[in-house]
Protein backbone atom coordinates (compact mmCIF):
# COMPACT_ATOMS: atom_id res chain seq x y z
CA UNK A 1 0.00 0.00 0.00
CA UNK A 2 2.55 1.93 0.68
CA UNK A 3 4.27 1.81 -2.87
CA UNK A 4 1.00 2.21 -4.16
CA UNK A 5 0.65 5.51 -2.53
CA UNK A 6 3.59 7.00 -3.94
CA UNK A 7 1.99 6.71 -7.15
CA UNK A 8 -1.25 7.28 -6.05
CA UNK A 9 -1.07 10.37 -3.41
CA UNK A 10 -4.65 10.95 -3.04
CA UNK A 11 -4.55 7.51 -1.42
CA UNK A 12 -2.88 9.45 1.57
CA UNK A 13 -4.97 12.29 1.89
CA UNK A 14 -8.02 10.25 0.90
CA UNK A 15 -7.34 7.73 3.89
CA UNK A 16 -7.38 10.95 6.22
CA UNK A 17 -9.97 12.16 4.47
CA UNK A 18 -12.91 14.25 6.84
CA UNK A 19 -16.05 16.28 6.87
CA UNK A 20 -14.26 19.26 7.28
CA UNK A 21 -12.06 18.70 4.43
CA UNK A 22 -14.90 18.29 2.32
CA UNK A 23 -16.45 21.19 3.71
CA UNK A 24 -13.53 23.51 2.62
CA UNK A 25 -12.95 21.77 -0.78
CA UNK A 26 -16.60 22.01 -2.03
CA UNK A 27 -16.14 25.77 -1.20
CA UNK A 28 -12.92 26.06 -3.42
CA UNK A 29 -14.40 23.77 -5.86
CA UNK A 30 -16.82 26.17 -6.48
CA UNK A 31 -15.08 29.41 -6.17
CA UNK A 32 -12.78 28.34 -8.55
CA UNK A 33 -15.23 26.64 -10.91
CA UNK A 34 -16.67 30.08 -11.39
CA UNK A 35 -13.44 32.06 -11.92
CA UNK A 36 -12.35 28.88 -14.51
CA UNK A 37 -15.13 28.82 -16.65
CA UNK A 38 -15.24 32.33 -18.03
CA UNK A 39 -11.48 32.27 -18.34
CA UNK A 40 -10.75 28.61 -19.69
CA UNK A 41 -13.39 29.98 -22.92
CA UNK A 42 -11.01 33.41 -22.63
CA UNK A 43 -8.09 31.38 -22.75
CA UNK A 44 -9.50 28.86 -25.39
CA UNK A 45 -9.96 32.10 -27.81
CA UNK A 46 -6.74 33.48 -27.20
CA UNK A 47 -5.15 30.02 -28.11
CA UNK A 48 -7.17 30.31 -31.42
CA UNK A 49 -9.86 27.73 -30.41
CA UNK A 50 -13.41 27.60 -30.39
CA UNK A 51 -14.45 29.07 -26.68
CA UNK A 52 -15.93 25.28 -25.81
CA UNK A 53 -12.39 24.02 -26.11
CA UNK A 54 -11.91 25.49 -22.77
CA UNK A 55 -14.30 23.75 -21.11
CA UNK A 56 -13.13 20.56 -22.01
CA UNK A 57 -10.03 21.21 -21.01
CA UNK A 58 -10.79 22.24 -17.77
CA UNK A 59 -12.86 18.98 -17.37
CA UNK A 60 -10.94 15.54 -17.05
CA UNK A 61 -7.52 17.02 -16.84
CA UNK A 62 -8.61 18.29 -13.34
CA UNK A 63 -9.64 14.47 -12.00
CA UNK A 64 -6.16 12.94 -13.16
CA UNK A 65 -4.37 15.84 -11.42
CA UNK A 66 -5.89 14.84 -8.47
CA UNK A 67 -5.40 11.44 -8.57
CA UNK A 68 -1.73 11.77 -9.07
CA UNK A 69 -0.74 15.32 -8.03
CA UNK A 70 1.49 16.10 -5.14
CA UNK A 71 -0.09 20.17 -4.64
CA UNK A 72 -2.97 20.15 -2.46
CA UNK A 73 -4.04 23.35 -3.99
CA UNK A 74 -3.22 23.65 -7.16
CA UNK A 75 -5.32 24.49 -9.89
CA UNK A 76 -5.22 22.89 -12.96
CA UNK A 77 -6.78 24.02 -16.11
CA UNK A 78 -6.05 26.32 -19.32
CA UNK A 79 -3.75 29.16 -18.77
CA UNK A 80 -2.77 32.51 -20.69
CA UNK A 81 1.22 31.36 -21.23
CA UNK A 82 0.69 28.05 -22.71
CA UNK A 83 -2.44 29.29 -24.76
CA UNK A 84 -0.13 31.78 -26.59
CA UNK A 85 2.24 29.30 -27.30
CA UNK A 86 -0.63 26.93 -28.76
CA UNK A 87 -1.30 29.88 -31.21
CA UNK A 88 1.80 30.66 -32.21
CA UNK A 89 2.80 26.24 -32.82
CA UNK A 90 -0.34 25.71 -34.66
CA UNK A 91 -1.32 29.11 -36.22
CA UNK A 92 2.31 28.31 -37.88
CA UNK A 93 0.85 25.83 -39.69
CA UNK A 94 -2.83 25.84 -40.11
CA UNK A 95 -5.42 28.50 -40.59
CA UNK A 96 -7.22 29.03 -37.00
CA UNK A 97 -10.70 28.28 -36.79
CA UNK A 98 -10.25 25.08 -38.91
CA UNK A 99 -10.98 21.45 -37.85
CA UNK A 100 -7.09 20.87 -38.66
CA UNK A 101 -6.22 23.69 -36.32
CA UNK A 102 -8.07 22.12 -33.12
CA UNK A 103 -7.10 18.24 -34.11
CA UNK A 104 -3.24 19.84 -33.65
CA UNK A 105 -3.86 21.88 -30.64
CA UNK A 106 -5.15 18.72 -29.50
CA UNK A 107 -1.94 16.64 -31.13
CA UNK A 108 0.25 19.46 -29.24
CA UNK A 109 -1.54 18.13 -26.03
CA UNK A 110 -0.50 14.40 -26.31
CA UNK A 111 2.63 15.44 -27.41
CA UNK A 112 3.39 17.73 -24.41
CA UNK A 113 2.03 15.75 -22.27
CA UNK A 114 3.46 12.46 -23.04
CA UNK A 115 6.75 14.38 -22.76
CA UNK A 116 6.14 15.72 -19.24
CA UNK A 117 4.97 12.06 -18.42
CA UNK A 118 7.88 10.92 -19.66
CA UNK A 119 10.88 13.71 -17.90
CA UNK A 120 8.83 12.27 -14.78
CA UNK A 121 8.94 9.06 -15.18
CA UNK A 122 13.02 9.48 -15.74
CA UNK A 123 13.20 11.77 -12.96
CA UNK A 124 14.43 14.52 -15.30
CA UNK A 125 12.56 17.57 -12.75
CA UNK A 126 15.99 18.97 -12.82
CA UNK A 127 15.72 20.30 -16.13
CA UNK A 128 13.60 23.05 -15.18
CA UNK A 129 16.64 24.64 -13.37
CA UNK A 130 18.09 25.91 -16.36
CA UNK A 131 15.33 28.01 -16.84
CA UNK A 132 16.02 30.72 -14.31
CA UNK A 133 14.33 33.09 -12.40
CA UNK A 134 15.30 35.82 -14.45
CA UNK A 135 15.15 34.28 -18.13
CA UNK A 136 11.65 33.30 -16.88
CA UNK A 137 10.60 36.80 -15.69
CA UNK A 138 12.43 38.34 -18.80
CA UNK A 139 10.24 35.90 -21.11
CA UNK A 140 6.54 36.30 -19.13
CA UNK A 141 6.99 39.78 -19.21
CA UNK A 142 7.29 40.26 -23.13
CA UNK A 143 5.07 37.15 -23.71
CA UNK A 144 2.45 39.11 -21.51
CA UNK A 145 2.49 42.67 -23.79
CA UNK A 146 2.27 39.92 -26.82
CA UNK A 147 -0.69 38.23 -25.32
CA UNK A 148 -1.89 41.43 -24.18
CA UNK A 149 -1.66 43.30 -27.12
CA UNK A 150 -3.18 40.31 -29.38
CA UNK A 151 -6.57 41.21 -27.47
CA UNK A 152 -6.91 44.62 -29.41
CA UNK A 153 -8.63 43.39 -32.10
CA UNK A 154 -11.25 41.70 -30.08
CA UNK A 155 -11.19 44.77 -27.93
CA UNK A 156 -11.46 47.23 -30.87
CA UNK A 157 -13.86 45.24 -32.91
CA UNK A 158 -11.18 45.49 -35.93
CA UNK A 159 -9.71 42.54 -38.25
CA UNK A 160 -5.56 42.56 -36.79
CA UNK A 161 -3.30 39.95 -38.46
CA UNK A 162 -2.54 37.36 -35.77
CA UNK A 163 1.58 38.51 -35.17
CA UNK A 164 3.68 37.12 -32.43
CA UNK A 165 5.46 40.50 -32.90
CA UNK A 166 4.44 43.56 -30.37
CA UNK A 167 5.62 46.38 -33.25
CA UNK A 168 3.30 44.65 -36.14
CA UNK A 169 -0.03 44.46 -33.70
CA UNK A 170 0.77 48.12 -32.44
CA UNK A 171 0.80 49.26 -36.33
CA UNK A 172 -1.84 47.32 -37.58
CA UNK A 173 -3.75 48.42 -34.79
CA UNK A 174 -3.39 51.85 -35.50
CA UNK A 175 -3.85 51.10 -39.48
CA UNK A 176 -6.87 50.15 -38.00
CA UNK A 177 -8.18 52.90 -36.02
CA UNK A 178 -10.64 54.45 -38.08
CA UNK A 179 -12.97 50.87 -38.63
CA UNK A 180 -12.87 51.06 -34.90
CA UNK A 181 -16.19 49.60 -33.56
CA UNK A 182 -17.43 52.19 -30.64
CA UNK A 183 -20.10 50.19 -28.79
CA UNK A 184 -17.39 47.15 -28.89
CA UNK A 185 -14.78 49.34 -27.43
CA UNK A 186 -17.12 50.52 -24.84
CA UNK A 187 -17.74 47.26 -23.89
CA UNK A 188 -14.20 46.20 -23.25
CA UNK A 189 -13.09 49.68 -21.35
CA UNK A 190 -16.06 49.09 -19.04
CA UNK A 191 -15.07 45.18 -18.39
CA UNK A 192 -11.69 46.23 -17.98
CA UNK A 193 -12.44 48.97 -15.66
CA UNK A 194 -14.75 47.06 -13.63
CA UNK A 195 -11.80 44.06 -13.18
CA UNK A 196 -9.54 46.45 -11.83
CA UNK A 197 -12.00 48.14 -9.68
CA UNK A 198 -13.29 44.92 -7.97
CA UNK A 199 -10.03 43.46 -7.77
CA UNK A 200 -8.46 46.51 -5.75
CA UNK A 201 -12.18 46.41 -3.59
CA UNK A 202 -13.18 43.13 -3.08
CA UNK A 203 -9.99 40.66 -4.59
CA UNK A 204 -11.88 37.05 -3.54
CA UNK A 205 -15.37 37.86 -5.82
CA UNK A 206 -15.57 36.22 -8.44
CA UNK A 207 -15.47 39.76 -10.84
CA UNK A 208 -14.56 37.42 -14.04
CA UNK A 209 -17.95 35.81 -13.96
CA UNK A 210 -19.72 39.12 -13.01
CA UNK A 211 -17.89 40.62 -16.58
CA UNK A 212 -19.30 37.86 -18.24
CA UNK A 213 -23.16 37.68 -17.18
CA UNK A 214 -23.09 41.64 -17.07
CA UNK A 215 -21.85 41.98 -20.61
CA UNK A 216 -23.59 39.05 -22.10
CA UNK A 217 -26.84 40.37 -20.76
CA UNK A 218 -25.95 44.23 -21.92
CA UNK A 219 -25.44 42.51 -25.37
CA UNK A 220 -28.90 40.42 -25.11
CA UNK A 221 -30.76 43.25 -23.96
CA UNK A 222 -30.02 46.03 -26.06
CA UNK A 223 -29.52 43.78 -29.52
CA UNK A 224 -25.97 44.87 -29.63
CA UNK A 225 -24.63 41.88 -31.40
CA UNK A 226 -27.03 43.20 -34.58
CA UNK A 227 -24.45 46.62 -34.02
CA UNK A 228 -21.05 45.10 -35.00
CA UNK A 229 -20.27 43.65 -31.24
CA UNK A 230 -18.81 40.58 -31.92
CA UNK A 231 -19.95 37.58 -30.14
CA UNK A 232 -19.25 34.15 -28.59
CA UNK A 233 -22.07 32.57 -30.87
CA UNK A 234 -23.64 29.18 -30.62
CA UNK A 235 -21.38 26.93 -28.06
CA UNK A 236 -22.61 22.90 -28.40
CA UNK A 237 -23.76 21.70 -24.98
CA UNK A 238 -23.03 18.07 -23.79
CA UNK A 239 -19.57 16.78 -22.22
CA UNK A 240 -16.81 15.67 -24.69
CA UNK A 241 -17.01 12.17 -26.23
CA UNK A 242 -13.90 10.21 -25.83
CA UNK A 243 -11.94 9.64 -29.07
CA UNK A 244 -8.07 8.71 -30.13
CA UNK A 245 -6.24 12.43 -31.31
CA UNK A 246 -4.96 11.83 -34.68
CA UNK A 247 -1.64 12.07 -35.04
CA UNK A 248 0.71 12.98 -38.30
CA UNK A 249 4.08 12.45 -38.17
CA UNK A 250 5.38 15.56 -40.29
CA UNK A 251 2.84 17.53 -38.35
CA UNK A 252 4.44 16.08 -34.83
CA UNK A 253 7.82 17.08 -36.03
CA UNK A 254 7.32 20.44 -36.86
CA UNK A 255 5.42 20.89 -33.37
CA UNK A 256 7.84 19.02 -31.35
CA UNK A 257 9.68 22.70 -30.63
CA UNK A 258 6.68 24.07 -29.56
CA UNK A 259 5.41 21.09 -27.39
CA UNK A 260 8.67 20.82 -25.06
CA UNK A 261 8.22 24.45 -25.02
CA UNK A 262 4.82 24.19 -23.42
CA UNK A 263 5.90 21.28 -21.45
CA UNK A 264 8.98 22.72 -20.06
CA UNK A 265 7.33 26.38 -19.74
CA UNK A 266 3.76 25.09 -18.32
CA UNK A 267 5.51 22.58 -15.67
CA UNK A 268 8.09 25.73 -14.65
CA UNK A 269 4.58 27.71 -13.98
CA UNK A 270 2.96 24.82 -12.35
CA UNK A 271 5.82 23.93 -9.83
CA UNK A 272 6.68 27.35 -8.87
CA UNK A 273 2.83 28.02 -7.74
CA UNK A 274 2.87 24.62 -6.45
CA UNK A 275 5.97 25.46 -4.15
CA UNK A 276 4.67 28.96 -2.91
CA UNK A 277 1.71 27.14 -1.43
CA UNK A 278 3.06 24.26 -0.32
CA UNK A 279 5.52 26.60 1.60
CA UNK A 280 2.02 28.29 2.72
CA UNK A 281 0.96 25.17 4.18
CA UNK A 282 4.31 23.64 5.74
CA UNK A 283 3.90 20.50 3.48
CA UNK A 284 6.02 19.32 0.64
CA UNK A 285 5.47 18.66 -3.23
CA UNK A 286 7.24 16.23 -5.33
CA UNK A 287 8.25 17.54 -8.59
CA UNK A 288 9.06 14.67 -10.87
CA UNK A 289 5.44 13.63 -9.45
CA UNK A 290 4.11 16.73 -10.22
CA UNK A 291 5.49 15.86 -13.96
CA UNK A 292 3.69 12.42 -14.19
CA UNK A 293 0.56 13.88 -12.79
CA UNK A 294 0.74 17.00 -15.47
CA UNK A 295 1.41 14.77 -18.17
CA UNK A 296 -1.02 12.15 -17.35
CA UNK A 297 -3.74 15.01 -17.37
CA UNK A 298 -2.55 16.27 -20.65
CA UNK A 299 -2.79 12.95 -21.55
CA UNK A 300 -5.97 12.51 -20.49
CA UNK A 301 -7.75 15.39 -21.82
CA UNK A 302 -6.51 14.82 -25.43
CA UNK A 303 -8.78 12.08 -24.93
CA UNK A 304 -11.82 14.21 -24.75
CA UNK A 305 -10.89 17.02 -26.94
CA UNK A 306 -8.70 19.69 -24.99
CA UNK A 307 -5.57 21.53 -25.03
CA UNK A 308 -2.45 22.07 -22.85
CA UNK A 309 -3.36 22.85 -19.60
CA UNK A 310 -1.24 23.34 -16.53
CA UNK A 311 -1.52 25.10 -12.80
CA UNK A 312 -2.60 28.63 -12.27
CA UNK A 313 -1.39 31.23 -10.24
CA UNK A 314 -4.48 33.02 -9.96
CA UNK A 315 -7.04 29.96 -9.73
CA UNK A 316 -4.78 27.96 -7.21
CA UNK A 317 -4.83 31.49 -4.78
CA UNK A 318 -8.70 31.70 -5.08
CA UNK A 319 -9.05 27.69 -4.97
CA UNK A 320 -6.21 28.30 -1.54
CA UNK A 321 -8.45 31.48 -0.12
CA UNK A 322 -11.77 30.19 -0.66
CA UNK A 323 -11.08 27.21 1.74
CA UNK A 324 -9.82 23.96 -0.42
CA UNK A 325 -8.05 21.49 1.79
CA UNK A 326 -7.65 18.59 -0.52
CA UNK A 327 -7.23 17.83 -4.35
CA UNK A 328 -10.83 16.89 -3.92
CA UNK A 329 -11.42 20.98 -4.64
CA UNK A 330 -10.81 20.55 -8.33
CA UNK A 331 -12.64 17.17 -8.49
CA UNK A 332 -15.31 19.72 -7.22
CA UNK A 333 -14.32 22.40 -9.87
CA UNK A 334 -14.41 19.55 -12.37
CA UNK A 335 -18.18 18.86 -11.67
CA UNK A 336 -19.27 21.96 -11.92
CA UNK A 337 -18.16 22.81 -15.27
CA UNK A 338 -19.47 19.30 -16.22
CA UNK A 339 -22.92 20.70 -15.18
CA UNK A 340 -22.49 23.74 -16.83
CA UNK A 341 -21.69 21.66 -20.64
CA UNK A 342 -24.69 19.34 -20.05
CA UNK A 343 -27.19 22.75 -18.84
CA UNK A 344 -25.59 26.04 -19.21
CA UNK A 345 -24.01 26.38 -22.70
CA UNK A 346 -26.53 28.27 -24.33
CA UNK A 347 -25.98 31.26 -22.04
CA UNK A 348 -22.79 31.99 -23.30
CA UNK A 349 -24.74 32.44 -27.05
CA UNK A 350 -24.43 36.83 -26.44
CA UNK A 351 -21.29 36.64 -24.37
CA UNK A 352 -19.22 39.58 -26.25
CA UNK A 353 -15.75 38.60 -27.07
CA UNK A 354 -14.54 41.75 -25.99
CA UNK A 355 -15.43 40.65 -22.64
CA UNK A 356 -13.31 37.89 -22.51
CA UNK A 357 -10.42 40.26 -24.13
CA UNK A 358 -10.95 41.88 -21.14
CA UNK A 359 -10.27 39.52 -19.01
CA UNK A 360 -7.44 38.45 -20.86
CA UNK A 361 -5.63 41.18 -20.63
CA UNK A 362 -6.46 42.08 -16.96
CA UNK A 363 -4.65 39.42 -16.28
CA UNK A 364 -1.87 38.99 -18.31
CA UNK A 365 -0.80 42.68 -17.71
CA UNK A 366 -0.25 41.31 -13.96
CA UNK A 367 2.39 39.33 -15.36
CA UNK A 368 4.73 41.71 -16.34
CA UNK A 369 6.97 42.22 -13.37
CA UNK A 370 8.75 45.42 -13.14
CA UNK A 371 9.54 44.64 -9.50
CA UNK A 372 11.97 42.08 -10.76
CA UNK A 373 13.73 44.74 -12.61
CA UNK A 374 14.08 46.68 -9.48
CA UNK A 375 15.65 43.81 -7.97
CA UNK A 376 18.14 43.00 -10.15
CA UNK A 377 19.48 46.46 -10.75
CA UNK A 378 19.96 46.41 -6.94
CA UNK A 379 21.38 42.76 -6.32
CA UNK A 380 22.87 41.40 -9.82
CA UNK A 381 22.56 43.05 -12.55
CA UNK A 382 24.51 40.04 -14.92
CA UNK A 383 20.90 38.36 -14.10
CA UNK A 384 19.63 41.39 -15.51
CA UNK A 385 21.04 41.86 -18.90
CA UNK A 386 19.64 37.72 -18.71
CA UNK A 387 16.35 39.24 -18.28
CA UNK A 388 16.59 41.83 -21.35
CA UNK A 389 17.95 39.33 -23.78
CA UNK A 390 15.07 37.41 -22.75
CA UNK A 391 12.77 39.88 -23.13
CA UNK A 392 13.81 41.54 -26.58
CA UNK A 393 14.51 38.64 -27.92
CA UNK A 394 10.77 37.24 -27.31
CA UNK A 395 9.39 40.71 -28.48
CA UNK A 396 11.85 40.69 -31.48
CA UNK A 397 12.01 36.93 -32.81
CA UNK A 398 8.71 35.30 -31.09
CA UNK A 399 7.47 33.37 -27.97
CA UNK A 400 9.74 30.33 -28.59
CA UNK A 401 12.62 31.97 -29.72
CA UNK A 402 12.73 34.38 -27.09
CA UNK A 403 12.60 31.60 -24.63
CA UNK A 404 15.38 29.54 -26.39
CA UNK A 405 17.59 32.46 -26.36
CA UNK A 406 17.25 32.99 -22.49
CA UNK A 407 18.25 29.82 -21.34
CA UNK A 408 21.15 29.64 -23.94
CA UNK A 409 22.17 33.00 -22.92
CA UNK A 410 22.04 31.76 -19.11
CA UNK A 411 24.20 28.45 -19.78
CA UNK A 412 26.75 30.49 -21.86
CA UNK A 413 27.45 32.91 -18.76
CA UNK A 414 27.28 29.83 -16.42
CA UNK A 415 30.05 28.70 -18.62
CA UNK A 416 31.76 31.70 -18.70
CA UNK A 417 31.47 32.03 -15.32
CA UNK A 418 32.30 28.93 -14.30
CA UNK A 419 35.97 29.25 -16.90
CA UNK A 420 36.46 32.33 -14.79
CA UNK A 421 35.47 31.93 -11.10
CA UNK A 422 35.89 34.19 -7.96
CA UNK A 423 40.01 33.52 -7.00
CA UNK A 424 41.70 35.23 -3.99
CA UNK A 425 44.80 35.75 -2.52
CA UNK A 426 44.69 35.05 1.37
CA UNK A 427 46.08 36.57 4.29
CA UNK A 428 46.20 35.07 7.58
CA UNK A 429 44.26 36.92 10.37
CA UNK A 430 45.53 36.89 13.75
CA UNK A 431 47.30 34.24 15.86
CA UNK A 432 44.04 31.41 15.54
CA UNK A 433 45.35 30.55 11.89
CA UNK A 434 42.02 31.72 10.09
CA UNK A 435 43.11 32.61 6.45
CA UNK A 436 40.83 35.58 4.32
CA UNK A 437 40.63 37.67 1.23
CA UNK A 438 43.31 39.81 1.48
CA UNK A 439 41.83 42.57 -0.79
CA UNK A 440 38.49 42.04 1.70
CA UNK A 441 39.86 41.75 5.35
CA UNK A 442 42.02 44.68 5.79
CA UNK A 443 43.29 42.53 8.84
CA UNK A 444 44.43 39.90 6.83
CA UNK A 445 48.09 39.18 6.81
CA UNK A 446 50.22 37.80 3.99
CA UNK A 447 53.36 35.44 5.21
CA UNK A 448 56.52 36.02 3.71
CA UNK A 449 57.50 33.68 0.64
CA UNK A 450 54.17 31.85 0.93
CA UNK A 451 51.08 32.75 -1.82
CA UNK A 452 48.34 31.34 -0.50
CA UNK A 453 45.35 31.28 -2.83
CA UNK A 454 41.59 29.91 -3.18
CA UNK A 455 39.58 29.36 -6.04
CA UNK A 456 36.21 28.90 -5.39
CA UNK A 457 34.85 26.39 -8.15
CA UNK A 458 35.17 22.71 -8.76
CA UNK A 459 38.00 22.41 -10.54
CA UNK A 460 37.74 21.21 -14.46
CA UNK A 461 39.35 21.46 -18.00
CA UNK A 462 37.38 24.92 -18.30
CA UNK A 463 39.09 26.74 -15.83
CA UNK A 464 42.22 24.93 -15.99
CA UNK A 465 44.10 27.46 -17.80
CA UNK A 466 42.81 30.49 -15.55
CA UNK A 467 44.47 28.95 -12.16
CA UNK A 468 47.69 28.55 -14.51
CA UNK A 469 47.49 31.90 -15.70
CA UNK A 470 46.45 33.30 -12.19
CA UNK A 471 49.56 31.54 -10.31
CA UNK A 472 51.74 32.65 -12.77
CA UNK A 473 50.62 36.28 -12.55
CA UNK A 474 50.55 35.81 -8.70
CA UNK A 475 54.14 34.51 -8.62
CA UNK A 476 55.42 37.59 -10.51
CA UNK A 477 53.72 40.02 -8.33
CA UNK A 478 55.28 37.63 -4.96
CA UNK A 479 57.31 40.16 -4.11
CA UNK A 480 54.63 42.76 -3.88
CA UNK A 481 52.24 40.62 -1.73
CA UNK A 482 54.86 38.76 0.47
CA UNK A 483 58.11 40.92 0.68
CA UNK A 484 60.50 37.91 -0.37
CA UNK A 485 61.08 35.20 -3.14
CA UNK A 486 58.39 32.83 -3.45
CA UNK A 487 58.99 29.38 -1.61
CA UNK A 488 55.61 27.35 -1.64
CA UNK A 489 52.47 27.83 -3.15
CA UNK A 490 49.08 26.89 -1.11
CA UNK A 491 45.94 26.42 -2.95
CA UNK A 492 43.12 26.30 -0.61
CA UNK A 493 41.26 23.12 -2.22
CA UNK A 494 37.82 23.66 0.27
CA UNK A 495 35.91 24.81 -2.32
CA UNK A 496 36.48 22.22 -4.93
CA UNK A 497 34.09 19.57 -4.98
CA UNK A 498 35.55 17.68 -8.43
CA UNK A 499 38.23 17.12 -10.32
CA UNK A 500 38.46 16.00 -14.01
CA UNK A 501 41.39 14.04 -15.84
CA UNK A 502 42.03 17.85 -17.58
CA UNK A 503 42.59 19.50 -14.33
CA UNK A 504 44.50 16.22 -12.67
CA UNK A 505 47.20 16.81 -15.46
CA UNK A 506 47.27 20.15 -14.99
CA UNK A 507 48.14 19.47 -11.18
CA UNK A 508 50.55 17.42 -12.50
CA UNK A 509 52.41 20.17 -14.59
CA UNK A 510 52.17 22.78 -11.75
CA UNK A 511 53.60 20.58 -9.47
CA UNK A 512 56.37 19.54 -11.61
CA UNK A 513 57.28 22.82 -12.50
CA UNK A 514 57.26 24.50 -9.28
CA UNK A 515 59.81 21.54 -8.24
CA UNK A 516 61.62 22.17 -10.80
CA UNK A 517 62.18 25.27 -8.86
CA UNK A 518 62.42 24.41 -5.63
CA UNK A 519 58.99 25.83 -4.72
CA UNK A 520 56.62 23.84 -2.77
CA UNK A 521 53.32 22.68 -3.58
CA UNK A 522 50.09 22.29 -1.32
CA UNK A 523 46.95 21.44 -1.30
CA UNK A 524 45.09 21.90 1.47
CA UNK A 525 41.61 21.06 2.44
CA UNK A 526 41.01 18.00 -0.20
CA UNK A 527 37.92 16.81 -0.38
CA UNK A 528 36.89 13.08 -0.55
CA UNK A 529 36.28 13.09 -4.08
CA UNK A 530 39.23 14.96 -5.07
CA UNK A 531 41.41 13.12 -2.79
CA UNK A 532 39.78 9.79 -4.68
CA UNK A 533 40.65 11.56 -8.22
CA UNK A 534 44.60 12.31 -6.75
CA UNK A 535 44.78 8.99 -5.97
CA UNK A 536 43.52 7.42 -9.49
CA UNK A 537 46.00 10.16 -11.06
CA UNK A 538 48.60 8.93 -8.94
CA UNK A 539 48.95 12.78 -7.95
CA UNK A 540 48.82 11.62 -3.65
CA UNK A 541 53.00 10.35 -4.07
CA UNK A 542 53.76 13.17 -6.68
CA UNK A 543 52.66 16.42 -4.70
CA UNK A 544 53.53 14.45 -1.09
CA UNK A 545 51.32 13.16 1.83
CA UNK A 546 53.12 15.82 3.99
CA UNK A 547 51.49 18.27 1.58
CA UNK A 548 48.05 17.44 1.61
CA UNK A 549 47.25 19.10 4.98
CA UNK A 550 43.92 19.37 6.34
CA UNK A 551 43.93 22.85 6.93
CA UNK A 552 45.68 26.17 5.34
CA UNK A 553 47.41 26.94 8.45
CA UNK A 554 48.71 23.52 8.33
CA UNK A 555 50.10 23.86 4.86
CA UNK A 556 51.72 27.42 5.71
CA UNK A 557 53.31 26.19 8.70
CA UNK A 558 54.88 23.08 7.27
CA UNK A 559 55.83 25.23 4.87
CA UNK A 560 57.90 27.41 7.31
CA UNK A 561 59.71 24.17 8.68
CA UNK A 562 57.08 22.97 11.25
CA UNK A 563 55.82 19.35 11.69
CA UNK A 564 52.22 18.89 11.38
CA UNK A 565 49.74 16.08 11.24
CA UNK A 566 48.11 14.07 7.91
CA UNK A 567 45.43 14.34 6.16
CA UNK A 568 42.78 12.35 8.05
CA UNK A 569 41.54 10.79 4.56
CA UNK A 570 45.42 9.62 4.03
CA UNK A 571 45.43 8.00 7.48
CA UNK A 572 41.92 6.64 6.10
CA UNK A 573 43.62 5.13 2.90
Amino acid sequence: MANLSRFLPSLRWGRAYTRDDLRGDLQGGLTTAVMLIPQGMAYAMLAGLPPIIGLYGSLVPLIIYALLGTSRQLAVGPVAMVSLLVAGGVGGLVEAGTDSYVAYAVMLMVMAGGIQLLMGVGRLGFLVNFLSHPVLSGFTSAAALIIGLSQLKHLLGVDIPRSHHVHEIVRNAAEQAGSVNGITLAIGALSVAVLVLLKRISPRFPRALAVVVGSTVAVWGLGLHEQGVGIVGSVPAGLPTMSVPSLEPGAMRRLLPTALTIALVGFMESIAVARAFARRHKVEVDANQELIALGSANLGGALFGGYPVTGGFSRTAVNDEAGARTPAAAIATAAVVALTLLFLTPLFHFLPKAALAAIIMTAVFGLIDIAEISHLWRVDRTDLVLLAITFLATLGFGIEQGIVAGVGASMLWFFVRSTRPHFAVLGRVGEAGVWRNLERDPDAVPVQGVLVVRMDAQFYYGNVSFLKEMLRRLESEISGHAGGPLRAVVVDASAMNQLDSSAAGALEELVEGYAARSVRFYLAGVKGPVMDTLRRAHLVALIGEDRLPLRVEHAVQHALGEHVPPHPLLRAS
